[in-house]
């Protein structure tokens, strides 16, 4: 199948951290489509050598196993070209036309790894010269907006130039192996389907939380914060997934429709809820892996007076019959103590107790994300601890685990999130892309939040960098008699 991909921002972080390994790697696995091009479009004025040059140069960046070899390269680059643009000039958009229509490819993916701000312009001037028929695809990347009106306009305005079927709103979170797994794990086994309710979960935690700082990205984040960056989108979606009723068959908008639900669903916040159920925070320094790192009103291009949240734990409730009652805890920062990305669902213990059970968590089933990719299941078993004697062991039970590694038992045959979902966009595949309708609703259900903290002098609680975030959040979650999987 005949293919252009273009990328505008061709020579931006996004493009040669993310985009180009995995494109590489899925030229790598033979399942990129034979027939393609790959357009970079930036103000750099580059020709395709030099293009294909600053490309290889970048992959020295990328972790060892996913860097190409010489030969490798040489292969992959010819399908690298590079078109200098000033996106905000019209007539460079007819520059673009003209190479696109000299080539007539089946199918031509647009692909804004830019500024959300050039977002409009960009569709607009694609419009201008004919680049948006049917065989055009448009890939947007977050933060779609900043709040709901800002959201709201962008898409209004692709809309006007595009369907709905050709817009692929990316969240790189669903391409996840494990997020698609939770899906087969749900939908596609009969086992936990009939558990997956109020009457044998009792909370659901999800955790996203990172080593790193603001990096060289103070000045972006300190526009942003972790709400905006991490709950809005990422966290969101994994709720859904989580909390969505069986959809009625595989295709997107059955899937959708569905996770729409789930956000309709979700409480509102009232005064009282936003002081007890929300908490954010902001890193000091600290110390990470025994090295002293800075705090992030320190950091390059971050305001010194910042009250730019780095860390949020809230709680909500799903309010439908399925989960009344059932806590959803979520929490996400910065130079946190591991880089850890997981969902914890935990279930109530057994209604009349005749064994002997350690104290802590007990039956729970967790799915990781990252940096492990698999899923484990916690139960309780009989021991055999020859100290206590035959009886007494006969009545007491230990924590057993039963552990899924994807990578161990998929290997080689692993798809990496972004590789998967740009293999998506090509093919026109839009389950694992966010509707419009959904992004909408999940920035309603947030907006609130946001508002709360314009009104709150006191600004975010600080922590230490390299510990789990304010102790507000372990509060939160004890408040509901339940813990964070550290601290049980």
């Amino acid at each position: 199948m005949s293919f252009d991909l273009v990328l505008f921002g061709g020579t931006g972080d996004l493009t040669w951290r993310k985009l180009m390994p995995a494109l590489f790697q899925a030229f790598r696995h033979g399942s990129l489509p034979k027939d393609g091009r790959i357009l970079g479009v930036g103000r750099d004025p580059l020709d395709n050598a030099q293009y294909r040059a600053l490309i290889q140069s970048r992959f020295d960046k990328v972790e060892l196993a996913k860097r190409p070899s010489t030969d490798e390269f040489e292969r992959f680059a010819a399908l690298l070209h590079y078109l200098p643009m000033d996106l905000s000039r019209p007539a460079d958009y007819a520059r673009l036309a003209e190479t696109l229509n000299a080539r007539q490819a089946k199918t031509v993916v647009m692909y804004l790894a830019t500024a959300p701000a050039l977002f409009t312009g960009i569709c607009e001037n694609m419009a201008a010269v004919g680049l948006n028929g049917p065989q055009t695809r448009v890939v947007l990347e977050k933060p779609l907006g900043h709040d709901l009106a800002s959201n709201r306009a962008i898409n209004e305005a692709v809309l006007r130039v595009l369907p709905e079927n050709q817009i692929f709103r990316i969240d790189h979170y669903l391409g996840k192996p494990s997020v698609q797994n939770l899906f087969a794990l749900r939908f596609g086994n009969s086992l936990f389907e009939p558990l997956w309710r109020r009457e044998t979960i009792a909370n659901i935690q999800i955790t996203i939380a990172e080593e790193l700082g603001v990096e060289k990205r103070g000045a972006f984040y300190d526009n942003t914060g972790a709400l905006r960056d991490m709950v809005q989108n990422h966290a969101l979606q994994l709720l859904c997934a989580i909390g969505m009723e069986p959809p009625i068959n595989a295709h997107a908008d059955a899937i959708r429709d569905e996770k729409l639900k789930v956000l309709r669903s979700l409480k509102t916040w009232t005064p009282e809820t936003l002081k007890q159920h929300v908490v954010r925070g902001q890193y000091a320094s600290g110390s990470i892996n025994g090295e002293a790192v800075p705090g992030y009103l320190q950091e390059s291009g971050v305001n010194p007076d910042s009250h730019t949240e780095t860390f949020v734990a809230l709680r909500t409730e799903i309010a439908n019959w399925r989960w009344a009652g059932v806590p959803f805890y979520i929490r996400t920062g910065k130079r946190l103590a591991d880089r850890d990305a997981h969902i914890e669902v935990n279930f109530r213990p057994t209604p009349h107790a005749i064994f002997k059970t350690p104290l802590g968590p007990g039956n729970r089933l967790v799915i990781n994300l990252q940096p492990k990719d698999g899923l484990e299941l916690h139960l309780l078993a009989q021991g055999q601890d020859n100290r206590l004697g035959a009886r007494a062991a006969s009545q007491t039970l230990a924590p057993v685990q039963l552990d899924l590694d994807f990578d161990k038992r998929f290997g080689a045959e692993r798809v990496g999130a972004y590789e998967r979902l740009l293999l998506d966009v090509i093919d026109g595949r839009l389950n694992l892309f966010v509707r419009s309708d959904e992004q909408e609703e999940a920035w309603r259900w947030v907006e609130p939040i946001l508002d709360a903290w314009k009104n709150d002098s006191n600004g975010p609680r600080p922590y230490a960098a390299g510990t789990w975030g304010p102790s507000a959040s372990s509060g939160m979650i004890a408040r509901d008699n339940y813990c964070w999987s550290e601290e049980c």
